[in-house]
């Protein structure tokens, strides 16, 4: 990336995800926090159908003009013949030195943005497309960590094709009377329900399918602690301070409009009153598991932790959220490093990847050949 003057960012943010307005916040929040002596910033949001509009509509977006009328005017100018069209105004800045994407959840965290910005031979902020993908997919996720010996959740995948094989009974006996039931490609919280008896469990399988053809139904951990871990770093990562979450006593998890909307009835301890041990048990099992998947740059590692002060691992989130809630920034301002070092940190990480990957030869390169 240039030294000599101004470093060029491309913040992309929005998407076609349950997380778009989320997205938004968050882009504004990091566009914010930059030092605009330092960089100079292009905008792309990318519209719920999956469009990347240009700069200069999506600045206006930026400055309060409604969303839809926005995309409306600039969906007339595009030619929809065109298979490149959806990514046609990336072209009209040529000089980026390295992108941003702050796109929460499908197209931003499951390797797509990853796969396209690679395909531009460009610098970007984060994990790469294998990586992505699969931190993405909480099944797979699980297969990778429990091969690797890092504790999570018993559970079991549910698809249209086996859900004759997976009746509320046989998972009762399997995984216990309180169960969760997730999307496998989703973030969020989005499309999670708690199931306790035969009802519970048929409505919430029917509402998470409307997510994701792949439904994890996991074991419950009775009465946990929800505690969280910032990690930043390429090949020698680093664990912030962790975090406790306290939800209250009339919800049943931290969902969607805890994390995002209303936070006022959710209390965050950062760092977090546990023990030592814990707190370096958590760090170790979010350091492995960064390591293990594949991750760059940054990632958001959360735990629930039992009555027994025992961890399991719980979910990775490689895009966290930057919104004025969002844990990530918040844990590493606690563990001493600020907003805007914590954007400038990711960018550098950005490009020391880059620059990593550079070296490895695709095409067969005799040895006395280079």
């Amino acid at each position: 990336m240039r030294t000599d003057k101004k470093i060029h960012v491309g913040l992309l943010f929005g998407g076609n995800s349950s997380e778009h307005d989320v997205s938004k916040r968050s882009a504004h929040n990091i566009y914010d926090a930059m030092d605009k002596d330092r960089y100079e910033i292009s905008l792309f949001m990318v519209t719920k159908d999956g469009y990347i509009l240009s700069d200069a509509s999506s600045r206006r977006i930026f400055d309060g003009e409604p969303e839809d009328t926005v995309v409306q005017e600039a969906m007339k100018a595009v030619d929809h013949g065109n298979p490149l069209a959806p990514v046609l105004n990336l072209s009209k800045e040529r000089d980026i030195d390295v992108y941003f994407p702050i796109i929460h959840g499908n197209l931003g965290e499951d390797g797509t943005v990853q796969g396209l910005l690679r395909l531009l031979q460009k610098p970007y902020v984060g994990s790469g497309i294998l990586a992505s993908a699969i931190s993405f997919d909480k099944d797979m996720t699980k297969q990778i960590l429990t091969h690797n010996g890092i504790r999570n959740t018993k559970y079991v995948v549910v698809t249209p094709e086996n859900k004759s094989q997976y009746s509320y009974e046989t998972c009762r006996e399997l995984l216990g009377e309180l169960m969760f039931l997730k999307p496998a490609n989703q973030g969020s919280s989005v499309g999670i329900h708690k199931a306790t008896n035969a009802e519970e469990f048929e409505s919430g399988l029917e509402d998470a399918f409307r997510y994701d053809f792949k439904v994890l139904v996991e074991q419950s951990i009775e009465q946990p602690e929800e505690v969280e871990v910032s990690i930043l770093g390429n090949e020698h990562p680093e664990a912030s301070k962790v975090g406790r979450i306290v939800v209250p006593k009339s919800d049943t998890f931290y969902d969607y409009n805890n994390k995002f909307v209303d936070a006022s009835g959710v209390q965050f301890e950062l760092p977090a009153s546990i023990s030592d041990d814990l707190a370096k048990e958590v760090q170790q099992m979010a350091l492995d598991a960064y390591r293990v998947l594949g991750c760059r740059g940054m990632a958001r590692i959360d735990f629930l932790v039992d009555h027994d002060e025992v961890p399991y691992f719980s979910e990775i989130n490689t895009l966290p959220g930057f919104t004025n809630i969002s844990l990530y920034p918040q844990l590493w301002e606690v563990s001493g490093l600020s907003y805007d070092k914590l954007i400038d940190k990711l960018i550098q990480l950005a490009g020391k990847e880059f620059q990593r990957r550079s070296k490895i030869h695709y095409d067969f390169t005799p040895l006395d050949a280079e």
